[in-house]
């Protein structure tokens, strides 16, 4: 049977997508179909048809699966952020281990090994520590913030995210009753025209200080005193800054920050190690999780206290001051000059003599110091962004012969394509664990830990 726009289909879902869109067959044609969950009997409207699949709209649930749970937030289906809030949380852990799983024997050929452990929350709700929020306005012309709706540019009010902090809503409301009184424009994407384009609001759980940083398209905002002023009421505000973003350009932030209130950046732990955070440092979002994650990578690091570890895509060095309480010597090494700042700040904060941090490509940086200086390593410990690690590093860590690496992750498919590089002859994958830092999305954490052979 042949299927077209706007036909009304009834399936039952099968199996779950990696984006967290149910999958199901109708008259053997198979349909994605977003918020619904493995088990869901669904009608559903086609969306779009391609030759051998298609997508389509979740309209009602039949019969909802055993999993099936009622999203927390009103605005769950609407918003893109919650890809998987219809799932009860042990399912949302078994989709992400599986996920992780798949890609290691797929795209890694990996077949023996397990994952160890799932590291779960305990309460998955009110985790984040940072929010972006965008400006803009309704068709009434009212002033309105929220999030996205997936896949576009169309903003859904929401001052309340449950994944964000409590004091984000508070804050959100002064500024938005501060624009109105003084009457400042929210940033139109369309014309490159209005002043407010974003907010960052970050949160430290330990220290309870709060940043805000608005992202403006000018230099300056009116009557400053006055937003200061209402927002400095708030508990716990720190710091208080200006991000100057005059690009017609998705990119939230721009280069220049200009301070306005307060100290420039907030501090926070994780474990024992006190960071300061600036608007552009590069922070986990989920401390909660970000300890063990980070105390994961350290026992699979397993040191002894005279080894040498190289921490690859180190950000302000936050996993290599975690190394540096166990290791003789640790080196980080990051792209970002303001980060590798911040790291030094961060060692000299917590007097951490061990740490030496390097500006620079990882890929350029641990060649050199190998080919010229002679520099080895006992352990390699890397954090690269989504895109994985680039080809040339990965032929320099194999030369260089580590006892150990330990991978960290936030995309299991790269990093099962760079496993399978690593483990084509030198090293075996000895264990793997799952972190949730993001609950109710699809994203998740990898640690894995190769030894050589």
């Amino acid at each position: 049977m042949e299927f077209k726009k706007n036909d009304l289909v009834q399936v039952t879902i099968e199996d779950m997508s990696h984006e967290g869109a149910g999958i199901g067959k109708a008259d053997g044609y198979t349909l994605f179909i977003k918020d619904a969950v493995i088990g869901d009997k669904v009608e559903a409207k086609i969306m779009k048809t391609k030759k051998h699949y298609g997508f389509a709209r979740l309209m009602k649930v039949l019969e909802p699966s055993k999993d099936r749970v009622e999203a927390k937030c009103p605005q769950a289906r609407a918003c893109g952020g919650c890809q998987l809030q219809f799932m009860n949380y042990e399912a949302q852990l078994a989709f992400k281990k599986n996920k992780v799983e798949a890609n290691l024997r797929r795209i890694g050929g990996f077949d023996n090994f397990t994952i160890e452990k799932v590291i779960g929350m305990e309460d998955p709700w009110r985790y984040r520590n940072k929010a972006q929020f965008p400006f803009g306005k309704d068709k009434e012309g009212n002033i309105v913030t929220g999030f996205y709706a997936g896949r576009t540019h169309s903003i859904i009010p929401n001052r309340n995210c449950l994944l964000g902090v409590e004091v984000n809503e508070m804050t959100l409301n002064e500024i938005i009753s501060y624009m109105e009184e003084n009457k400042v424009e929210p940033y139109d994407e369309t014309t490159g025209k209005g002043l407010i384009r974003h907010v960052l609001i970050r949160y430290g759980f330990t220290t309870k200080e709060i940043m805000v940083c608005l992202i403006i398209n000018g230099t300056s905002i009116p009557n400053a005193e006055a937003l200061c002023r209402q927002l400095a009421k708030i508990s716990g505000m720190t710091s208080i800054t200006l991000n100057v973003n005059k690009k017609q350009t998705n990119v939230i932030l721009g280069d220049e920050i200009l301070p306005l209130w307060g100290r420039e950046t907030i501090t926070d732990y994780i474990g024992d190690i006190k960071y300061q955070i600036s608007p552009l440092s590069f922070y986990q979002v989920n401390p909660v999780q970000t300890v063990k994650l980070y105390q994961t990578a350290l026992e699979y690091a397993r040191l002894d206290g005279n080894e040498t570890v190289w921490d690859l895509y180190c950000g302000i060095g936050t996993i290599s001051l975690f190394l540096a309480q166990k290791a003789k010597q640790v080196y980080g090494v990051e792209i970002v000059p303001a980060a590798i700042e911040d790291a030094k700040k961060n060692a000299a904060l917590n007097k951490i003599e061990n740490a030496e941090f390097y500006v620079g490509k990882a890929e350029e940086v641990l060649p050199e110091k190998y080919e010229k200086d002679g520099v080895y390593a006992d352990v390699i410990v890397v954090d690269p962004p989504r895109k994985g690690c680039d080809e040339t590093l990965l032929s320099t860590m194999l030369q260089m012969k580590p006892k150990r690496i330990v991978y960290v992750s936030c995309d299991s498919a790269t990093l099962a394509r760079d496993l399978k590089i690593l483990c084509e002859e030198n090293y075996q994958l000895e264990k793997v664990a799952v972190c949730d830092m993001f609950p109710s999305s699809v994203h998740v954490e990898t640690v894995a830990c190769l030894e050589r052979k």
